[in-house]
């Protein structure tokens, strides 16, 4: 059965992303840290998912997750190379990003939120290594992004962007295997390792957030206080907003919007940043207001028709991954077919006739 409650974090972590992408305001990564939630939620299903099919279930999210991409690329990739840019072994890559694939023009922008489909497939690919590990020293497995991102921080270190995100974020995606386990329930099993991660959750999401802050506050990105260019303050206060907001599971009653955003939340995230690029440039050449609430609002707007529009067209990519009808917009409902009653048998018949 499908837990709503996740279904409904998921949703309202794609709508984040879209409105923060569109309007910039630094406020939503504190408010909701969209990035690390979504993380967070697929290791959780990463984890059912490795219990139920082993080593299949690599093999089973690179099915849901590839095609949605290969349809942009589908797209982008050719309107690149007619523009000019030089064929490599590399643009390979965007059949399967485990590197950043080369980009130009108006693609180099509209791609730019691709690394999360490249976090992705290397956590995807990490899990059946890391499962086992986090089961069995599940708070040092734990620890372990952590201290790795303090020390790149605090010694000043330039890894390579994925080792560096994989610091940022593997945090989340653990805690998302912590979340399947039952780790982060109000009650865990007494005995299971990693218990002491609910019992004492309080006290670790006032350590988390006390620090983040004093973090952020003493060290201030380009844009202020945007926890996007604060990587630890980013990660410790990620991890104290998950750790609440999945130790509890509400009842969620079903509702058509929120099985329309997750049934279409790959193809959400990949098309709204070339389409949000296309709506700015557009009002940069009529002379449209770009920023304030004015700018900020008719983009949106804008930005959302056309979103609507392009997941119409190319979503049900996501139900054929998903082993599902392909449909324009999912979670209709279905009609019964009439049943049409049964001939009457000979018994009958004969009870009518006396």
């Amino acid at each position: 059965m499908r837990n709503r409650y996740l279904d409904l974090l998921r949703a309202a972590a794609t709508v984040r992303v879209v409105v923060y992408h569109s309007s910039g305001w630094a406020a939503l990564t504190i408010v909701f840290p969209a990035m690390s939630v979504m993380f967070a939620l697929a290791g959780s299903m990463m984890a059912a998912s490795l219990d139920r099919y082993g080593p299949f279930a690599v093999e089973r999210r690179l099915h849901r997750l590839l095609p949605a991409l290969w349809v942009l690329v589908a797209v982008a990739v050719p309107m690149m190379l007619i523009g000019g840019m030089a064929w490599e072994w590399q643009v390979l890559l965007w059949a399967f990003p485990l590197e950043d694939p080369p980009a130009e023009g108006f693609w180099l922008n509209g791609l730019a939120a691709m690394w999360y489909l490249r976090d992705f497939l290397w956590f995807v690919l990490l899990s059946p290594l890391l499962l086992p590990l986090f089961r069995r020293f599940p708070l040092t497995t734990l620890a372990f992004p952590y201290a790795a991102l303090t020390v790149i921080t605090l010694a000043g270190l330039t890894p390579h962007v994925i080792v560096r995100d994989l610091a940022l974020y593997g945090g989340a995606w653990l805690l998302g295997f912590a979340h399947h386990d039952g780790l982060l329930a109000r009650r865990p099993v007494a005995l299971a390792r990693g218990a002491a991660l609910a019992r004492y959750r309080w006290w670790i999401v006032g350590v988390l957030t006390a620090t983040a802050a004093a973090w952020a506050l003493t060290h201030p990105g380009p844009r202020g206080y945007d926890l996007n260019d604060i990587p630890l303050a980013n990660a410790l206060w990620s991890a104290a907003f998950i750790l609440i907001v999945l130790s509890v599971s509400p009842r969620v009653a079903p509702r058509r919007t929120l099985t329309v955003l997750n049934a279409r939340a790959l193809s959400i995230y990949l098309w709204h940043v070339p389409l949000i690029i296309l709506v700015v440039r557009f009002a940069e050449a009529t002379g449209l207001p770009v920023h304030g609430w004015v700018g900020i609002t008719w983009r949106l707007a804008v930005v959302t028709v056309l979103l609507a529009i392009v997941v119409i067209l190319v979503g049900w990519v996501e139900d054929i991954s998903a082993g599902r009808r392909p449909s324009l917009i999912p979670g209709a409902t279905r009609r019964a077919a009439p049943v049409s009653p049964a001939p009457a048998g000979a018994a009958d018949l004969q009870r009518v006739k006396s």
